[in-house]
Order: C-alpha cells, then sequence, then structure tokens
C-alpha cells in the first residue's frame, strides 16, 4: 500500500485521527517525536503514552523521521498549539493539503495556526479541521461529525473530503477559516470556566448559563475578527463549545474543575501528558479582547485565575457582580 495521507503528531488527538483514517484499511503515516513510541506503535499498534485505550490498525505506520512525510500530498498537522511552528520547521516546504488541527492561539505573537503555518509551510494549501470530538470516541470508530475549513473552496474540499471522510467520520464544508479556528481556540477556554463551575459546585443552571454567556462572548470575538456567525454556530463553534463545557473526558474542563477544587494552575497542569490549550490561550485571547474593546468577561475571569490573581470563588462573585444587561448584544 502507498499512503496518500500524513498524521503530524501522535498524541491522543493525532493517534485518533490515525486511526480513523486507517479504519478502512488506508495506509497513514503517523509522525511521533518520542523514539520509545514510535517503536510502540509500530510493533504493538497501540499509544500506552497518549491513548492507552486504542488498538491501532495495522496500517498505521509511524516514523520519527518528518521529512518521511513531505513527500505526501496531504497531512493533518495535529501537534499543540504552541509548538506547531517549531514542528512545522522541521518538515519540508512543498505543495500539498495541510490541515490544521490544533486549537489555539500562539503565545507571544498572538497568531492563529493558519497564520503560523503560512509562515512554515508558505507553499502550501491550507484547511482547518474542528468540531466536538474526544479523541477516545474517534479511535474507537463512533460517530462523529466536523467541520472541515477549506482555503482554497470547493476545489481543495473535492480533493481532501475523501482521504478524510469515513462511515463514522463526516466533515462538514466551509471556506470560514477564521470562524473555525476562532470557534475551537475561544471554547477551550470557555471550558475551563465550566469545570471551575462544576468545581465549585454550583450547578447545571450554571453552567448551562456560562456555556450560553460564553457563547457569545466568542460570537463577538469572531465577528470582529472577520468570522461568519453560521460557523460559530455550528459544529466547529456551538457544537464544540457544548461537549468540552460538558465532561471530565476534555483536558480544557478537567482544568478548570481542579481549579475550582482549590489547585492552583501549577498544580493542575503538573505531571500531565496530554496539553490543556486553553491554558496557553486564556492570557493572549484576554489581550486581544482588551486591545480591541471586545468584552469578554468570562475570558478575562479564566485568564485571572490561571496568573494566580484570585481566588475561583472571587472571580465567580465578580462576574455575577456585573451590572445587568441586555442578553442579544454581539457587537464588538
Amino acid at each position: 500500500m502507498t499512503s496518500s495521507i500524513g498524521v503530524i503528531g501522535a498524541g491522543a488527538w493525532g493517534t485518533a485521527l490515525a486511526q480513523a483514517l486507517a479504519s478502512d484499511g488506508s495506509e497513514v503515516v503517523l509522525w511521533a517525536r518520542e523514539p520509545e513510541l514510535v517503536a510502540e506503535i509500530n510493533a504493538k499498534h497501540t499509544n500506552s503514552l497518549f491513548l492507552p485505550s486504542a488498538k491501532l490498525a495495522d496500517s498505521v505506520r509511524a516514523t520519527g523521521d518528518i521529512a518521511e512525510l513531505g513527500g505526501l500530498p496531504a497531512l493533518l498537522a495535529v501537534v499543540p498549539a504552541q509548538f506547531l511552528g517549531s514542528v512545522l520547521a522541521g518538515l519540508p516546504d512543498g505543495e500539498r493539503d495541510l490541515v490544521l488541527c490544533a486549537k489555539g492561539i500562539e503565545a507571544g505573537t498572538s497568531r492563529l495556526m493558519a497564520d503560523v503555518a503560512r509562515d512554515a509551510s508558505p507553499a502550501a494549501n491550507l484547511a482547518v479541521l474542528s468540531g466536538p470530538t474526544f479523541a477516545h470516541e474517534v479511535a474507537a470508530g463512533l460517530p462523529t461529525a466536523v467541520t472541515l475549513a477549506c482555503a482554497g473552496g470547493e476545489a481543495q474540499w473535492q480533493r481532501l473530503s475523501p482521504l478524510i471522510a469515513r462511515p463514522a467520520f463526516r466533515p462538514y464544508y466551509s471556506d470560514d477559516l477564521i470562524g473555525a479556528e476562532i470557534g475551537g481556540a475561544v471554547k477551550n477556554v470557555l471550558a475551563i470556566a465550566c469545570g471551575v463551575v462544576e468545581g465549585l459546585q454550583l450547578g447545571q443552571n450554571a453552567r448551562a448559563a456560562l456555556i450560553a454567556r460564553g457563547y457569545a462572548e466568542m460570537l463577538r470575538f469572531g465577528l470582529a475578527r472577520g468570522a461568519r456567525a453560521e460557523t460559530l454556530s455550528g459544529l466547529c463553534g456551538l457544537g464544540d463549545l457544548v461537549l468540552t463545557c460538558s465532561s471530565t473526558s476534555s483536558r480544557n474542563f478537567s482544568l478548570g474543575k481542579a481549579l475550582g477544587e482549590g489547585q492552583s494552575a501549577a498544580e493542575a497542569l503538573a505531571g500531565k501528558t496530554s496539553v490543556a490549550e486553553g491554558a496557553a490561550t486564556a492570557p493572549v485571547l484576554a489581550e486581544l479582547a482588551r486591545a480591541a474593546n471586545i468584552d469578554m468577561p468570562i475570558v478575562e475571569a479564566v485568564a485571572r485565575l490561571l496568573a494566580g490573581a484570585a481566588p475561583a470563588r472571587a472571580v465567580v462573585s465578580e462576574l455575577l457582580a456585573r451590572p445587568l444587561k441586555a442578553e442579544l448584544e454581539h457587537k464588538a
């Protein structure tokens, strides 16, 4: 078999995507940084470090040499947002479809992942894959729907969708990369806030209210940055927000729950093999919102919590004490 697709990054999400793509017997090349993980995947078809619940198809082949992926026509980049630029810098540039699967904003530069990828791989045709997905469910073949936003429009969609779609993994077309990226980045921060509500045992009413008001913040920020409202109301915005704000399977929700239970951010993040993207995104997103005069009080509260500026219960009390206002207000 000759592979036509590769996955950059063998964390939980990258491994799950590789398994989903290989579910019909297609060969998938999976790049992993850790030599011992490359050996394990190839010998045992398992990933005990990041996704121990999954048994990988024989057609998933791991490599530690990212240059091996350079000749493939389509690649999924599934490394954490803060490392995307450095990892892509090791990939030979070329005209290929490069699908970005990390959800975040780069600290230090405030760039979305498409901007990072354009600088690192200028010849690539970019797309964004985002939506409500837990890695262990995708790897298990449970039904999943995602947004596949293509900068190259329908022509790129026609190339990519047959490579990515599987009976249990259904992509929906969009050409709104900004909306797909902002939905994924902002929902991670809001999931931390919902975890705080869980940790403080504030109840389901509070969580539902936070999801709704958080979505209003996502919409305000997205519209100000050029996203379309219908994108943010779809799978990669509201859909992803609902999923990650409702379960400890979400790394960001789990981080927030630990903060609500009284742990510091350093304590909650210590010893984790997986990355809670919202922890790095929150302060950058809050800064961008302040600079653009976009009202995002929940995002601001999460940034303060992560910085240790105040205990969780005090931050929630401040949110509840904000002036009363109209609900439908989406102006930047």
